[in-house]
């Protein structure tokens, strides 16, 4: 007999989400629903808006990532009117991205991840001085993992047990026997997630020094960027430079080893080498490195076909609605994207909690859409990232997952798993933030014999206009799509990472990314479901992205009472 779980809310993620799934009577999923519940938004507020407010109003989709949707707001509207950015400010919004990586991918790991695969309350069995030394097994120079540093870590979690104010550390599935490091292995994983709140002000720091401030930063315009005197001066050059160095050490002496050590410890637990279900991927060229030079390149990879990687054709994007709490209608291209709600509610039924509300899962069940490439599901990201170039022969890539590979002894089969996902957005970033310095190098250069940072981008009302950008966000492909009419904005659609990620089941039955990386794996605990946290967040869910619908005069779009009891 199947039981249905709920996972409402999944926490230390960015906005609401829900997941539900149907367990046999060997705990195993048999199928799975995720739910976004909360309906909020921006794209219906660019209506009638100035194309050159577009980046300011749009980075307002997230507080995570508002660089990503600031950048791909800007650039939307450049390339409606065919605007090419000068070399340097080309460069800038290059360093920009490469620093909220650096922050990003961080504070993922440690703080909206890490718990997911580290056991706190085992830690405070360790011995400080064994741990100190299983530090060194997986770098010689770790950091923040001295005997005494961890005796201290040690003791200030111990101090928060027994208080009884866990703060962070409350309300998780301890003791699950499906985490799988050891007490020391613990304990080194919560004294770098304590580091990693020091460092990720950091890293934030680096962003604001060329974007004036972070979040939200405000030196993007359509032409170029006005962070002129940051770009020409030295000491705030150097300024990025020295935090970039900061935030690097900390990546390569803590980050990395700290997935090497999982890789070992967790490459024989099921949950996490299930395979991802969805096996397309997607992902666009970006960090530029010099003239002409980009970190990554774009592609797309369909059923797992690496050696028929093809380029990205943006007519083959849609958007699927069918089960989705909006008015039925085709699939729509994102140029002609509509957004009309049809809320229908909760359905009460029996959950391994007792009587709940569960979604409908052959009805509507969620605010986000369905996003699909030549009418497949395709997943988007760092993993989607690094096998698109991989199979492209990026040299770069093919080098750093090698070279993971022969670290951990996986076979490459691991990389298409919730552990080679993980894996693949610590690879990301210490590629992102190697090639920042090219980035840096070539920017000093050129400001020596040319300081240009902004063009005229020239628009014209009495023409129209139509563009889109794509930009690899932290959680992946993100492609903003805009047009403009008579010197305003008639029309905006914003299909983010989490969007493709997450969106429901479309009109042909096909699930998307997190649905079917859930069914078929096998529960240890159903009333405490850690391995589907595990594998949601490992997509680093951001549903304040995926959902953005709201009407900018104040009227009434319609009346929701979106109820849990």
């Amino acid at each position: 007999m199947s039981k249905r779980v709920v996972v409402d809310p999944i926490t230390r993620i960015e906005g609401h989400l829900r997941v539900e799934v149907e367990v046999d009577e060997n705990n195993v999923i048999t199928d799975a629903w995720s739910s976004s519940t909360l309906w909020r938004g921006i794209e219906t507020i660019m209506k009638g808006r100035s194309p050159m407010d577009a980046g300011l109003l749009v980075q307002r989709i997230c507080g995570v990532c508002t660089f990503s949707h600031y950048r791909a707001g800007i650039e939307a509207v450049e390339n409606a009117l065919d605007v090419k950015i000068p070399y340097n400010a080309e460069l800038l919004r290059s360093l920009m991205q490469s620093s909220l990586y650096m922050h990003d991918h961080v504070v993922h790991f440690y703080h909206l991840h890490a718990l997911d695969w580290v056991d706190v309350v085992s830690a405070l069995s360790a011995d400080p001085a064994a741990a100190a030394q299983e530090a060194m097994r997986w770098t010689d120079k770790p950091i923040a993992a001295g005997e005494g540093d961890l005796r201290a870590v040690q003791e200030r979690v111990a101090k928060l047990v027994a208080s009884g104010k866990l703060g962070p550390f409350a309300n998780a599935y301890w003791g699950n026997g499906t985490y799988k490091l050891t007490p020391e292995q613990n304990l080194i994983a919560v004294s770098h997630y304590l580091k990693a709140l020091e460092v990720q002000r950091v890293a934030a720091e680096m962003l604001a020094i060329f974007g004036g401030k972070q979040p939200h930063p405000q030196s993007l315009v359509v032409g170029g960027v006005t962070c002129v005197r940051d770009a020409l001066s030295p000491a705030r050059l150097q300024e990025w430079k020295q935090k970039h160095g900061e935030v690097a050490d900390f990546i390569n002496r803590a980050y990395l080893p700290d997935v090497l050590m999982a890789a070992a410890q967790f490459k024989t637990e099921g949950s996490v080498l299930k395979g991802v279900g969805v096996n397309s991927f997607l992902a666009c060229q970006d960090f530029a490195i010099g003239r002409g030079q980009y970190l990554f390149e774009g592609g797309v990879i369909m059923k797992g076909d690496l050696a028929g990687v093809s380029e990205i054709d943006h007519t083959l994007i849609k958007e699927d609605v069918t089960h989705a709490w909006y008015k039925d209608g085709d699939a729509k291209h994102p140029y002609d994207g509509v957004t009309e709600p049809n809320y229908t509610g909760f359905t009460k039924r029996d959950t391994v909690y007792g009587e709940l509300p569960t979604v409908d899962g052959d009805g509507k069940y969620t605010w986000v859409k369905s996003p699909r490439y030549d009418g497949e599901p395709v997943e988007v990201g760092p993993l989607a990232c690094l096998l698109v170039n991989y199979a492209k022969g990026n040299s770069r890539v093919v080098q750093a997952v090698d070279g993971l590979l022969a670290a951990t002894g996986l076979p490459i089969e691991a990389l298409f798993t919730t552990l080679g996902r993980t894996a693949a957005r610590l690879l990301q970033t210490t590629l992102v933030t190697e090639a920042a310095l090219e980035t840096f190098d070539a920017l000093v250069d050129n400001i020596l014999v040319d300081e240009e940072t902004y063009v005229d981008p020239g628009m014209k009302d009495s023409e129209e206009y139509v563009g889109h950008s794509m930009v690899e966000a932290p959680r992946g492909m993100l492609s903003h799509w805009v047009r403009i009419k008579g010197g305003k904005v008639e029309n905006y659609q914003a299909v983010v990472p989490t969007t493709w990620n997450s969106g429901p089941m479309d009109a042909n039955g096909k699930k998307g990314p997190y649905e079917l990386s859930l069914i078929g794996m096998k529960l240890e605990d159903p009333a405490k479901p850690l391995e589907i946290i595990r594998v949601i967040h490992s997509f680093d869910p951001c549903m304040a992205c995926a959902v953005h619908v709201m009407d900018y005069k104040g009227t009434d779009l319609g009346q929701f009472q979106v109820g849990t009891a």
